[in-house]
């Protein structure tokens, strides 16, 4: 059984930086996608940041630049270091896992109901 746990999440000030990690256990596909997607109060998931297993990454244009996402192979483990943090970064933060992808990274940024394994998330705030 695939299981997603993220951790890492908390309360900082704009400007402050945080590092997210997702554990992941029972998936041993070398083939996959990994991602970080977000929900913040009333609103939809948006997708955040993906990486394949490869190593090629997309982000969302609203976190270029501050996020970056990394993975641990050994370790089966997801990272996301988010810097510069702003109020609207403001969301519970998912990873999720994409067992075979089809397309590239960057279209399922934007399909976050294309994804097969979540995680319960990790609720990031970041007061002004």
């Amino acid at each position: 059984q695939v299981q997603l746990v993220e951790s890492g999440g908390g309360s900082v000030q704009a400007g402050g930086s945080l590092r997210l990690s997702c554990a992941v256990s029972g998936y041993t596909d070398s083939k996959h996608y990994m991602g970080w997607f977000r929900q913040a109060p009333g609103k939809e998931r948006e997708g955040v940041a993906v990486i394949d297993s490869d190593g090629r990454i997309s982000y969302a244009d609203s976190v270029k630049g501050r996020f970056t996402i990394s993975q641990d192979n050994a370790k089966n483990t997801l990272y996301l270091q988010m810097n510069n943090l702003k109020p609207e970064d403001t969301a519970v933060y998912y990873c999720a896992v994409e067992t075979y992808p089809q397309y590239a990274g960057a279209w399922y940024l934007a399909a976050p109901y294309e994804w097969d394994y979540w995680g319960k998330g990790t609720l990031v705030t970041i007061s002004s």
